[in-house]
């Protein structure tokens, strides 16, 4: 293809194309006197890299060559005629003769001029075609002799003059179609009378190499030159036709986004102005950050949905910012995104053992989970259930089991929670929805297996608003929580690698179908031995960090420990020793503070000093000295406890009264216990009659306490049959269990924290359910070494064993007037 642009020259229009080539018109005297001028023998030759000379043609070239240079400089001082021939090997940087085509042409150095830059420019002017014959010299120029090149006439007939009439007409359409070739190229063409010249002018501007270029100007036939001219031109004309048709439909398509493109610069824009950020880049935003997420095919086609919903949605709608959130929760939450767990079994049971005393149940069910986990790889979480009174580190604990695995550490809190889409989110098409809470706090997480800690589970309620607990079903299903379907995700997340805890006071409240997908631990209250250790490795130095002491600042002994735990604290747990252990730290603090002296090691006096009077006395334990008081051991939500049952007797008609604030159960139990020891009577030597003649008053003290629970039916039995008998009870003695109408015991459960309630009551000796045994086997031997466990199935092995020989009063004198009334001591 032809590339022109105007190049003024003398008083002739020349034109220049693409590659600063200029191409003045020629006339028919031109051309005459052209073909009129012999050419020399000899010539110096000027090699030419990238172009090849016509005859007719005027072109500049640049001279870079040393060789080349002084040709030039030393032919401009002479006649100016000189001999150009293209190189074989354009590659070539000093090219020797017979690296030189054989055809050249001579040239005219029409003028020399010294460009700005410090390059030689020299216009050169074909005159005819020669033909390389020897070589005169190579320095410092190549020099040859020549002879000139032997033209073949062509007759010019009507089929030639239409060849070059279509010549023309081409070269004209190649220039109409090619925006950067000006209109002046036509009018030349349009304006050239000689044939050869034409041809000549036309194959030197041509889009063709020049290697083409050259066997062009070795063919010696006029109407061969123009058939190959005119194969050229076809080839261009029809190229530059299917590069215009393919322009033309793309710059269609191109127009369209274009005018899209800068309208949506402009609104981009406006919005950057008012603060706001553009709908597109949010949606790219939102796009890169997917192409990152590791996520399966079902939730990226989701996505993807969900993202083309929105770059549908109008900005300015509603639902165009609830979609936003939508995504970027989808792109929050982890999914496939785990920590790697930490399978150092010895390191993990120094970290549980570190942070808490004891509870060597729980540690021991941690490491089994570790090790299968070791060796399997991909073993689902198990759902553990810690069951335990306050203050025991039931909540503390999770904490230390997701250092231990070198998990992430999530708590949510189930107290008071009665919402059914706490647990499954909202719908989206709710005003303000959400997703639940075991979504947000997985995401909060930022790993698919962190430890979960839902604490306090026997706390969930229940309302209009559905059933929290039902709800949890799903979630705490090793078999269906893979699957854990979220209203407003509305897509399935695998919830089986999450490690769950729950954390509860009692079992009695937790729904039956949720507790049984869950694997029980009791976590028992502390032995005074126990609270001692814990008050000295963990109470003491975090107080003392709290509240900016060292460790040399203050001291407290075991003993000192100990008077704390008896006189000031009756738990299960340690809560109320951290905030008595925290009373005492102040105390200190406050002395330091003021600059007065104290004691760096805390006496029993100190104590006193600072807590005040002791808050619990052991006489409150102890009073069975009379007949018809029993000590049993009750389980509390807040640990064991002990309490006292006392039956009384006046005459009457046999009526039974109960108080004390006693549930059914305990009420029922008291009927049972009546009941058997009439049907019994003479068993334990009681005359019959007397059930009828005397009323039985049976109470538990702490009236405004409510009571209930199925541990005080022997206590009942042995109270009554103390009464009826007046024989007293042994001293430090209690017991705890439930009876039949045949008189048999039954097991009943929180015995380990009915011992330590006991151990603080100093209590020697304990009637239990031979049932039971199994879980005093559990508690370590040096907790209950000063305790003696009596284990019974039979109510007559109770009374053997709890009442003693000597009575109180006589027998009950069943001719008693109304009068006369018995006096118990």
């Amino acid at each position: 293809m032809m590339s022109f642009d105007p190049f003024d020259f003398k008083s002739a229009l020349p034109i220049i194309n693409e590659d600063s080539e200029f191409f003045p018109l020629m006339s028919s005297d031109d051309e005459a006197e052209m073909n009129n001028e012999e050419v020399p023998p000899s010539l110096p030759i000027l090699p030419l890299r990238n172009t090849v000379l016509f005859p007719g043609v005027v072109i500049p070239i640049t001279v870079g060559r040393d060789k080349s240079i002084k040709l030039i400089r030393e032919a401009n001082k002479g006649d100016r005629i000189i001999g150009v021939a293209a190189q074989q090997d354009v590659n070539i940087e000093d090219p020797t003769f017979n690296q030189l085509h054989r055809v050249g042409t001579v040239a005219l150095i029409v003028k020399m001029l010294q460009m700005p830059d410090g390059n030689t420019t020299v216009i050169l002017q074909g005159k005819k075609r020669f033909v390389l014959k020897e070589e005169l010299q190579s320095e410092p120029y190549i020099k040859a002799t020549i002879e000139p090149f032997r033209d073949v006439k062509s007759k010019e007939d009507k089929e030639f003059k239409a060849m070059i009439s279509t010549i023309k007409d081409m070269a004209m359409s190649i220039i109409q179609l090619s925006p950067n070739i000006p209109s002046e190229a036509g009018i030349a063409i349009r304006n050239i009378e000689s044939t050869p010249f034409l041809i000549n002018f036309i194959a030197s501007n041509m889009n063709a190499d020049m290697a083409a270029k050259q066997r062009l100007l070795e063919v010696a036939n006029l109407r061969d030159r123009a058939n190959i001219v005119l194969e050229h031109l076809t080839l261009d004309l029809q190229m530059l036709e299917l590069k215009n048709q393919i322009q033309t439909k793309v710059r269609v398509d191109l127009d369209k986004q274009q005018r899209d493109y800068f309208l949506n610069q402009q609104l981009k824009t406006i919005q950057e102005e008012l603060g706001g950020s553009s709908p597109d880049l949010e949606i790219e935003n939102l796009r890169q950050r997917a192409a990152k997420k590791k996520w399966a095919d079902e939730v990226k086609n989701h996505f993807n949905k969900e993202i083309e919903k929105l770059a549908r949605t109008n900005p300015a709608a509603a639902d165009y910012s609830v979609q936003i959130n939508y995504l970027e929760l989808l792109l929050d939450l982890p999914w496939n995104e785990f920590t790697k767990d930490n399978f150092d079994l010895k390191r993990a049971q120094k970290i549980l053992d570190k942070d808490h005393f004891g509870l060597d149940k729980v540690k021991k069910r941690i490491i089994e989970y570790l090790a299968v986990l070791k060796l399997k790889r991909d073993m689902k979480a198990p759902i553990l259930c810690l069951v335990g009174p306050p203050g025991v580190g039931k909540t503390s604990l999770g904490k230390s089991i997701a250092r231990a695995l070198g998990r992430k550490y999530v708590r949510m809190a189930l107290g008071g929670v009665r919402d059914e889409a706490e647990i499954r989110g909202h719908r989206k098409t709710y005003i303000g929805a959400m997703p639940g809470r075991i979504i947000q706090s997985v995401k909060k997480a930022g790993a698919a297996n962190p430890v979960f800690i839902l604490d306090e589970i026997d706390k969930v309620g229940n309302d209009f608003r559905g059933d929290p607990s039902s709800a949890l079903l799903e979630v705490l299903d090793p078999e269906q929580n893979n699957t854990f379907y979220d209203h407003y995700v509305e897509v399935d997340f695998d919830l089986s690698n999450v490690m769950f805890i729950a954390t509860a006071n009692s079992l009695s409240t937790i729904q039956p179908a949720l507790l049984d997908r869950m694997e029980i631990i009791e976590v028992n209250g502390y032995t005074i031995e126990e609270k001692i250790e814990i008050a000295k490795q963990h109470l003491l130095p975090k107080q003392r960090e709290a509240h900016g002491l060292k460790p040399k600042d203050v001291v407290m002994k075991n003993d000192v420990i100990e008077k704390v735990i008896e006189d000031y604290t009756r738990e299960s747990g340690v809560r109320s020793l951290e905030k008595k252990v925290g009373s005492v730290v102040r105390g200190v603090a406050k002395s330091i503070a003021i600059e007065e002296p104290y004691n760096t090691s805390v006496t029993k006096q100190d104590v006193e000093t600072i807590l005040g009077p002791p808050i619990y006395d052991k006489d409150l334990y102890e009073g069975n000295d009379v007949a018809g008081v029993v000590t049993g051991l009750a389980w509390t939500q807040v640990g064991g406890d002990i309490l006292f049952i006392e039956a009384s007797l006046s005459p009457g008609k046999g009526k039974l009264t109960l108080t004390g604030s006693l549930g059914d159960v305990m009420k029922e139990s008291a009927i049972i216990a009546l009941a058997y020891l009439r049907a019994h009577a003479s068993q334990f030597d009681i005359n019959p009659k007397l059930f009828d003649q005397w009323d039985v008053h049976v109470h538990v003290p702490a009236g405004a306490t409510p009571k209930d629970g199925p541990s005080a039916g022997i206590t009942m039995l042995t109270a009554l049959t103390s009464a009826f008998t007046q024989r007293k009870v042994k001293p430090n003695l209690a017991m705890t269990g439930e009876i039949t109408l045949r008189g048999r015991v039954l097991p009943v459960g929180g015995i380990k924290e009915k011992i330590l309630a006991a151990k603080r009551a100093d209590i020697k000796e304990i009637i239990l359910c031979k049932s039971n045994q199994k879980d005093i086997l559990e508690i370590k031997e040096s907790y209950i070494k000063d305790l003696k466990f009596h284990y019974v199935t039979d109510m007559r092995d109770v009374i053997k064993l709890a009442l003693l020989d000597e009575k109180v009063n006589e027998p009950l004198d069943l001719t008693i007037r109304e009068e006369e009334r018995p006096v118990f001591n």
